[in-house]
């Protein structure tokens, strides 16, 4: 094989693994992102939570990003434990707009004073994330 063929196979090889790794780099920011929500909630840390939403995020198709930190705000000051139990989560990019990913999953969200819960909710909940600068930040939520 000549010595030219050989190095644009090796080219086309490297190329296609860097792109197999920029993609799993962004899979794997993005359940880090997905993370994150669940983590600074029940950390009930409203500074990191705003920090993930997007600056045009919607809910639901009518709340707001205000609307977020102000039901954050409310449930953290009324109970003082937050829990997140995400069952079957799952998060995948749109393999169309790498921008854009998604998050699916069944939740179970608790407050409690102390360790028994006082209020549990069961929601499935759909997550829009938009890439913005490399970070994931959760664009639209909604729920059932």
């Amino acid at each position: 094989m000549p010595l030219w063929k050989l190095a644009a196979a090796a080219a086309a090889a490297v190329t296609l693994l860097l792109v197999g790794c920029g993609r799993e780099d962004s899979q794997t920011a993005l359940e880090s992102a997905a993370q994150s929500l669940q983590d600074s909630i029940e950390n009930k840390d409203n500074e990191e939570l705003m920090a993930i939403i997007h600056p045009e995020f919607s809910a639901n198709q009518r709340l707001d990003r205000d609307w977020v930190q102000r039901t954050a705000a409310m449930m953290f000051l009324r109970h003082g434990n937050v829990g997140v139990i995400a069952l079957n989560r799952q998060s995948w990019i749109d393999p169309t707009y790498p921008d854009k990913g998604y998050s699916e999953a069944q939740l179970a969200l608790t407050g409690a004073e102390r360790w028994l819960p006082q209020r549990v909710g069961h929601y499935h909940v759909r997550l829009e994330w938009w890439r913005e600068d490399g970070e994931w930040l959760l664009a639209r939520l909604n729920w059932e």
